[in-house]
């Protein structure tokens, strides 16, 4: 979660715990939510595994930034399964978020994938040499839109209500607008 629950629950002002399952279930809603439009993974994975075209030579992995590189395999046919690619490839990691082979593992009739270990360090957890803390930005946008859900659950959903002479209606926006303008600089680009 890009967040702790009592992150939340302080900029909410809330100290009962009568609600707890539904903040964290927001959070939870909120993080994935996050990944899904930065067309990545922000949380820190270790071993993550993904598949590329064999003849690739730049991988954007789903988590970053990069940590380390663990091992290439390749897969020709479902029978023979996932052969470990030795020597191991020359590679150069850019940027943090890319990975540039010096040469093809293969061909496009194959398929490649790469262990590593990337994202970031979430909330309550100390960074430690090597790694990466979640950038604040984003663990405050994640704690502003779970705040907005939260203080509008009564009403999501709701496009128009009309009491008596009284006209309302809801925005119907997905995120809060501040909210979408820090994930627009996370966001992975379209390969």
């Amino acid at each position: 979660m890009l967040t702790q629950l009592s992150t939340v629950k302080a900029r909410l002002g809330l100290t009962t715990t009568s609600d707890d399952g539904i903040l964290t279930n927001m959070i939870t809603a909120v993080s994935a939510r996050f990944d899904q439009i930065c067309r990545r993974t922000f949380a820190r994975t270790v071993d993550a595994t993904q598949e590329f075209n064999a003849d690739d030579t730049e991988i954007a992995p789903m988590a970053y930034p990069l940590e380390s590189v663990g091992s290439f395999a390749l897969k020709t046919s479902e029978v023979s399964g996932w052969i470990a690619v030795s020597p191991d490839p020359d590679y150069l990691v850019r940027r943090d978020c890319v990975i540039s082979l010096t040469v093809r593992l293969g061909t496009w009739r194959q398929t490649a994938r790469v262990t590593y270990t990337g994202g970031y360090v979430l909330p309550g957890t100390t960074p430690s040499a090597g790694q990466t803390a979640l950038p604040s930005d984003v663990e405050q946008a994640c704690v502003e839109q779970v705040a907005y859900w939260y203080q509008n659950r009564a009403n999501l959903g709701l496009t128009s209500l009309t009491v008596s002479a009284d006209y309302k209606k809801f925005a119907t926006l997905d995120l809060l607008a501040g909210v979408q303008a820090v994930l627009s600089g996370y966001e992975r680009w379209k390969g």
